[in-house]
């Protein structure tokens, strides 16, 4: 093969001379230049880490201590209190220098000392400090001196310019809060959704399991909480996601969308190109850590491990439990089209190709005629179906020879490319029907032209519409997202492209030509294929589009918009199936180290009794102001769902049941609802470039019998929907709770307005009154 020769450094032949070498020197340059490369990263990342180390100090701060230090002792004290004298007596070398130096050594020793026993405790301070989260129950414009004195502290011992990863060792634990408490609250959130003896019976077990068996399973989450850095996490990555035997594909994987009513260039390899090149960019600021942690009210940082693993990240199938494998760093795509998958190198000799070179790469796959070897075409559905089929299939036939290295370099790639051949054109004066089928495309697409394990895959279309799907056992939405915010604003508004619609710049001719992965395929994907194409053809999908109702309207009813959505969802779905339903609603633990998600049960019974009666003003405020509190003590570690799952996790370990716990954790979440946050509005131009939003994401139902709803707030007029559902359940129907969805908004929020007007008239009524008054 020509990529073999290619990759060849020196040739050697025997002769009766002797040996004979031939030396490549352009290929010895490029191997240098690609070492390089590797060193730099490595130096950087050891900067890095010691940066990150010592935060929320600078490395120049010990030089500042070190003088400070000295220059006490020149005036002849001794800030030490005789410290220094005592290293100076230990030193093994006093002997072979002079007095003078011995001082200065041992001066500087003390004086390291000194320094990262201020870091220790200036990081146990600010942790103490971020362990305080009175801050979320009070309005901006309202806070207690207390906070204010407490968020003039934390920028205090924040430091300044921080890293990605500089608050890691600074965020506190995720506190495991009591028993009674839990119980507590979650009889509350089933109160409204049960009946008298439904209640009483749930409330006996729940008294049971308070009194007794639950304080034992608590202790042993209170040991792992302070050995642990997290006590939710770990557990809730294995048992939650890797070990599902399911398909993950829409089961578990989301995706997102491109900008909704704009395409930058209609063609596909051009696309590729600037997109690619965004997401390389991307991982050079996570290599470097430039890109600034997330700031709660621009004091409170979030963490920011699922960053870690975005690229060069592969979960690996297992009999019994997945894994998630992550490797340093990796310099080439993967990428499929047509059935076949090849390599694409994405440096040159240590330098990151440009646009345009990566556009002409993906030209030469896109025009390359060859077809698919057999068994290849429909490979990728072994990452589609169950997960014990692949995980035999890849022991027995993936674990050696060719197959194998091609998987390897699958599955090293640090990310995953369709080139796909279907069109989505967004068209129309209605562009419904297109975003339904845009949305499938991306959830699930052929089955087998994706690779689902892969940490995310980027998919373009053949008129340059281009999409993401993401695998969700390694991170979530929101770290995803702010990932494609970043590429979708480069790919466009920095980088470009030129008025033929190619990427800009020009194209090295010594590119070596993408390669060609090499299979061995048995007869082993019908199975997968089949449950795949059944568990895809049952999705039914609408995406809804509000372009005149958004956050500035809800704004001016003085609602939270999260509140009022959630509200209107459940309007919604009471309107739909006749009764309500136990809501999850996804909220973030990232204040905490290693915090992921927490479930705001955002069902209550203000909300259950306001819908009912449709024009209850006040109850549906009493029930937006429950909804807020309770999503911000999700936030602050005193959820419910997350603390029941481990008390679940340990009473398993320890091999006894629990009826309370085992009828907690069976109750079906028939209403999934989900918000992704639109994180950077700075990189896009709203105003003059209102056309360049994206619509966000979505994923697919959880219960059967239920529905999958994300949706994302943009700018202050723009709402847009993502709702799932299954066709084999005759109750369910995608389109009609859309429909549900636009009334409840609508019904709400002219209730909200006739109620803000009747205020104003009886404001004015009784001003009028007032000055007639007076005028007698």
């Amino acid at each position: 093969m020509a990529e073999a020769h290619q990759a060849v450094a020196f040739q050697f032949t025997i002769t009766p001379e002797g040996i004979d070498l031939q030396l490549s020197h352009q290929a010895l340059q490029q191997v240098y230049l690609s070492g390089l490369r590797s060193w730099k990263k490595r130096i950087s990342r050891l900067k890095n880490n010691f940066i990150t180390g010592v935060y929320p100090a600078s490395p120049s701060s010990w030089l500042f201590v070190v003088i400070a230090i000295l220059a006490t002792m020149y005036t002849r004290s001794d800030p030490s209190m005789g410290l220094i004298a005592k290293i100076q007596e230990h030193l093994p070398v006093r002997y072979s220098i002079c007095f003078l130096c011995q001082t200065v050594v041992s001066a500087v020793l003390f004086s390291t000392l000194l320094w990262l026993s201020l870091i220790f405790t200036m990081r146990l301070c600010l942790k103490q400090l971020l362990s305080y989260h009175k801050w979320m129950f009070e309005q901006r414009n309202k806070m207690s001196t207390t906070t204010k004195v407490w968020m003039a502290l934390v920028r205090i011992f924040s430091g300044r310019q921080p890293l990605l990863y500089s608050y890691q060792g600074s965020l506190p634990n995720l506190p495991v809060p009591a028993i009674k408490d839990t119980v507590k609250r979650y009889l509350d959130s089933v109160r409204p959704l049960m009946s008298t003896a439904e209640f009483e019976r749930m409330t006996t077990l729940a008294k049971e399991f308070e009194g007794g068996f639950g304080n034992k399973l608590n202790w042993y989450l209170k040991l792992k909480a302070l050995w642990a850095s997290n006590y939710v996490s770990d557990w809730w990555e294995e048992y939650i996601y890797l070990r599902g035997r399911g398909p993950i594909m829409v089961n578990s994987n989301y995706y997102g969308m491109d900008f909704v009513y704009v395409t930058p260039t209609p063609i596909q390899a051009a696309r590729a190109g600037n997109a690619l090149h965004a997401f390389l960019l991307y991982r050079r600021k996570l290599n470097k850590e430039d890109i600034k942690p997330w700031l709660l009210r621009s004091t409170v940082p979030s963490c920011s491990y699922q960053f870690e693993r975005i690229f060069n990240t592969s979960r690996i199938p297992g009999i019994i439990t997945d894994a998630v494998v992550h490797w340093q760093d990796s310099d080439y795509v993967a990428v499929h089209h047509r059935g076949r998958y090849f390599r694409l190198w994405l440096y040159q000799a240590g330098r990151l190709l440009s646009p345009r070179e990566i556009e002409h790469q993906i030209q030469r796959i896109l025009d390359d005629p060859s077809p698919p070897s057999p068994g290849e075409e429909k490979l990728g559905a072994l990452t589609a179906g169950d997960r014990v089929p692949w995980a035999q299939a890849r022991k027995e036939f993936f674990s050696s020879g060719v197959n194998k290295r091609s998987l390897d370099c699958i599955e090293r790639a640090a990310f995953f490319v369709t080139l796909s051949d279907d069109e989505h054109v967004i068209m129309g004066d209605d562009p419904t029907p297109c975003l339904d089928r845009y949305a499938k495309a991306l959830l699930h697409g052929k089955c087998y032209d994706r690779w689902f394990d892969k940490s995310f895959s980027l998919v373009v279309f053949k008129n340059g519409r281009h999409g993401l799907n993401a695998e969700h056992s390694w991170a979530d939405a929101p770290v995803v997202a702010h990932m494609w915010e970043y590429v979708l604003a480069t790919d466009c508004f920095q980088l470009g492209y030129n008025e033929e619609g190619h990427c800009k710049g020009d194209v090295n001719p010594s590119l070596s030509q993408p390669q060609r992965l090499s299979w061995d395929i048995p007869e082993c994907i019908t199975q997968s294929l089949s449950v795949a194409q059944a568990l895809a053809d049952d999705v039914d999908f609408h995406v809804i589009t509000l372009r005149d109702f958004g956050k500035g309207r809800i704004k001016k009813l003085r609602v939270s918009p999260d509140a009022f959505i959630q509200i209107a969802l459940q309007l919604a779905y009471y309107r739909d199936r006749g009764m309500f339903s136990l809501t999850y609603e996804a909220s973030m633990t990232r204040l905490f180290r290693e915090g992921r998600t927490e479930t705001v049960r955002s069902c209550t019974s203000e909300s259950c009794v306001g819908p009912l009666l449709d024009v209850c003003h006040r109850l549906f405020r009493m029930a937006c102001d429950k909804h807020q509190n309770l999503y911000r003590m999700a936030m602050t570690g005193a959820g419910i769902d997350r603390h029941l799952f481990c008390l679940y996790v340990v009473s398993k370990y320890l091999g006894e049941e629990s009826p309370f716990l085992k009828e907690v954790l069976s109750d079906p979440w028939r209403l999934s609802t989900s918000q992704t946050p639109f994180q950077q509005v700075e990189l896009f131009d709203m105003v003059n470039h209102p056309e360049y939003i994206t619509c966000g994401g979505g994923f697919g139902p959880v219960a059967d019998d239920g529905y999958g709803v994300s949706y994302s707030i943009i700018g202050e007029n723009i709402i847009n929907f993502h709702i799932s559902c299954k066709h084999s359940c005759p109750q369910t129907d995608s389109h009609k709770f859309g429909a549900l969805i636009k009334k409840s908004l609508t019904d709400l929020d002219q209730m909200l307005s006739a109620e803000q007007k009747a205020a104003r008239n009886e404001q004015n009524t009784g001003g009028n009154s007032t000055q007639a008054k007076k005028d007698l």
